[in-house]
């Protein structure tokens, strides 16, 4: 049998995973190269075949590169060699195999590898394949010595590299598709804990050892996205955690992901500490800055950037400690010592409830921000938190498989808490905010609202925290409600004063407001990109303001109106149709014609024109209509085909169907990241507003939704009077504001279901 079948049988065998799959494949590979190497050599002395890097590790995943060195001794005839050479990577390259290679000397190499880490670190994996193996023990061995003869530059040069590496990868145990190998907490933050040891680092084996079960799950996800996608690369893309998922063995992706997240907080936490205690060895200006030790209280010390327990303070006998040496830590952007830390694990727990002096240091802790995060990640992998929060459990490394949300649910709580302590100086009661930017959805690891489940258990942690009765209900307000804000600013006319006193009526004071606006932005910013934006930002805050006024009785409803303007009316009285465009607004004056909007919004799809919302206006025969776009795909449009293709739809000189139709099947389809947040579905609401039935219309996202939703509404005799168009991840949330034609609500039950069979057929083609 031929090499190539050999490997596609083994790669379509699914039994061997894991640490077994590498070992055996690359066997299989091996055992193919020393066939090659035997049948070139031709009794050639002096030169040796070997594996570096991956290979020289045998982790060969299905995709993985081969990492080849053809080794000679310094009087190896060149031709020789280079005979060899060719007889080994041609065949390699038939094969369909990626090759990374180099022919090179033993002194060469060493050389190269005395200035370069890159190959200084492939050398100490040289594992020896075929030919001279003299020659492959003598340059693994001098490889080793010179690797720790410049330890201390090496481990400088490490150390910079992995957090360079980390800033570019991201963090493998939140992100949404986490790349396994180069991430915080990846596979190769390991290789670079066994490399700082080989070069001196005073890391005990134990340590690498309890990595192990980390690394070996990590290594087993890689070989299966391998096999899944039949391509290199080691981003766990969302469409292909499913796949992966059944083929690891997992019920279904959410449980594939939480075991990667694990599996990469606990490297992540090891890689930190260890590397902490390296930059402190290598000296330079982090060493300087912590080098002297400093008495913080009594019991506690800042010693080595660390927070360590005094030695009369051992053994623990305080229920204070915990907090207390936390607070020490962000307070000094420290971390805590591992001795304080089992000292710690045996603390007495606080009494239930909390004493007000626990409370504050809580309370403090969260306010640090940022600085909290790894603080309280650390108590995490000590089992030192969720004894303070027992309902944060179920939340751990709980994935949100969606591309609206960045994080997992435990981190996100840990972001927006920290996002708030930034606005805490906007409300009057920043303990508050902050708790409940920790709690706002940690009911989402429960069945349920999430928000509503939330709400309950925010009762009894609250309780157990010592909070009266009072601060109690306004952090159950807050949790419930923190969706109310950028819900009703994204989806409701703020320009109705039903919509304004509804808000009222559920917030019902100032200082609850503030709170709350507070936390919809610390929501929003910690969510993710596609979260918060200046458009949404806009949108909440003016809705926050006109509530605020109406509180404190500042502003009369009844007497505002933002739209149309008077430059919009002026327009509105000359003959004709005007298209003008301002920032991201477009506006159009034209005729009074049922369908005038879906026509405008069809040709604002052709140009990848976004409509994030939109007004609707008439009077004397004359339509106002009002779009505020944000632009897709390239930031610099051609506003003036962009006016010409409005133009052309709103006089019927444009197939705006048969080109979108035509877009949608040239454009390179994309399957979605994720999973869709929502069940497609029409809902209608005849009690937000007088005179108009508001009608939310929520679906996955495409090219040209948002005309085909209007042209369906057209086609019923509908007029939609405002629009509020808010994307979510993969989905769309769609409100109308909607009149018969003669005006009225749409109270009639049929007439309601013919308007959903039409938009549901929209929303779900195939239906």
């Amino acid at each position: 049998m031929s090499y190539a079948l050999q490997r596609s049988d083994f790669l379509d065998d699914r039994q061997l995973q894991g640490r077994d799959f590498c070992i055996a494949y690359t066997e299989l590979i091996e055992s193919w190269l020393v066939e090659i190497f035997q049948a070139s050599e031709a009794g050639a002395t002096g030169v040796a075949l070997v594996a570096i890097g991956g290979q020289g590790r045998c982790e060969l995943a299905p995709q993985s590169d081969l990492d080849l060195l053809l080794l000679h001794a310094r009087d190896a005839p060149a031709q020789q060699v280079a005979a060899i050479a060719d007889a080994l990577w041609y065949p390699i390259w038939d094969a369909g195999l990626k090759l990374g290679h180099a022919v090179r000397s033993t002194k060469d190499t060493l050389a190269l590898a005395n200035e370069d880490l890159v190959t200084a670190t492939a050398l100490l994996s040289a594992r020896h394949i075929a030919g001279d193996a003299a020659l492959t023990a003598e340059l693994a061995e001098k490889a080793k010595v010179n690797w720790r003869k410049r330890g201390k530059r090496w481990l400088s040069e490490l150390s910079s590299s992995v957090e360079e590496r980390h800033n570019v990868s991201g963090e493998l145990a939140f992100d949404l598709e986490p790349d396994l190998k180069d991430g915080r907490g990846g596979l190769r933050d390991v290789h670079a804990l066994s490399w700082a040891r080989a070069a001196g680092a005073d890391i005990v084996e134990s340590v690498l050892d309890s990595l192990a079960p980390a690394y070996d799950e990590l290594l087993a996800v890689r070989i299966e996205l391998h096999r899944c996608t039949a391509r290199p690369g080691d981003q766990l893309l969302m469409q292909e955690q499913d796949a992966v998922a059944a083929a690891v063995g997992d019920a279904d992706a959410d449980l594939l992901m939480a075991r990667v997240a694990a599996a990469g907080r606990t490297i992540a936490w090891a890689t930190d500490e260890c590397f902490h205690e390296i930059k402190l060895a290598v000296g330079g200006p982090f060493r300087d800055r912590f080098r002297r030790e400093r008495q913080l209280d009594n019991s506690l010390v800042l010693r080595n950037a660390r927070v360590c327990l005094a030695e009369n303070a051992v053994p623990v006998t305080d229920p204070h400690a915990v907090l207390q040496v936390a607070l020490a830590a962000a307070q000094n952007s420290a971390r805590i010592e591992g001795r304080t830390l089992e000292a710690l694990a045996v603390a007495p727990v606080l009494s239930d409830p909390w004493p007000a002096s626990a409370q504050k240091l809580f309370v403090e802790l969260l306010r640090h921000g940022s600085a909290s995060i790894p603080v309280i990640e650390t108590l995490d992998q000590f089992g030192l938190w969720t004894p303070l929060i027992p309902e944060w459990a179920p939340c751990r490394s709980l994935p949100q498989r969606n591309v609206f949300h960045h994080y997992t649910v435990d981190r996100h709580l840990l972001e927006c808490s920290a996002e708030a302590a930034s606005l805490a100086h906007r409300t009057p009661r920043p303990d508050l905010l902050v708790i409940a930017a920790l709690l706002h959805d940690i009911g989402k690891a429960y069945s349920g609202d999430h928000s509503e489940v939330g709400m309950q258990l925010t009762t009894g942690i609250a309780s157990r925290m010592g909070f009266d009765s009072e601060d109690r209900a306004t952090l159950e307000f807050l949790v419930l409600n923190h969706l109310l804000l950028s819900e009703i600013a994204t989806r409701r006319d703020l320009d109705d004063p039903a919509t304004i006193e509804g808000v009222a009526k559920i917030v019902e004071t100032p200082d609850r407001l503030a709170l709350l606006r507070a936390l919809s932005e610390a929501d929003g910013v910690s969510t993710g990109e596609t979260s918060w934006g200046p458009w949404k930002a806009q949108l909440v805050e003016q809705l926050s303001s006109r509530v605020a006024n109406l509180l404190n009785g500042v502003e009369d409803l009844s007497e505002r109106s933002s739209f149309p303007n008077d430059e919009q009316r002026l327009l509105m009285q000359t003959p004709g149709i005007h298209i003008s465009v301002q920032g991201e607004r477009i506006t159009v004056v034209c005729p009074d014609r049922l369908g005038a909007f879906f026509r405008v919004a069809g040709a604002l799809a052709l140009h990848d024109l976004d409509v994030v919302g939109a007004n609707v206006y008439s009077e004397n025969g004359v339509a106002l209509d009002e779009f505020q776009v944000t632009v897709g795909g390239s930031a610099v449009l051609p506003w003036d085909d962009v006016r010409a293709d409005i133009l052309k739809s709103l006089e019927g000189r444009l197939a705006v169907q048969a080109r979108l139709e035509d877009r949608v099947r040239r454009a390179r389809r994309r399957p979605l990241r994720g999973p869709s947040q929502f069940p497609s579905r029409v809902r209608f609401d005849n009690d937000a507003t007088a005179g108009a039935t508001v009608l939310e219309a929520v679906g996955p996202d495409r090219i040209g939704l948002l005309y085909g939703l209007t042209r369906a509404l057209a086609d019923l005799d509908l007029n939609v009077s405002s629009a509020k168009i808010h994307t979510m991840g993969e989905d769309v949330i769609d409100t109308f504001y909607l009149t018969l034609a003669g005006g009225g609500q749409v109270q009639d039950s049929e007439h309601q279901d013919e308007i959903r069979l039409a938009l549901m057929h929209v929303l779900e083609p195939s239906v």
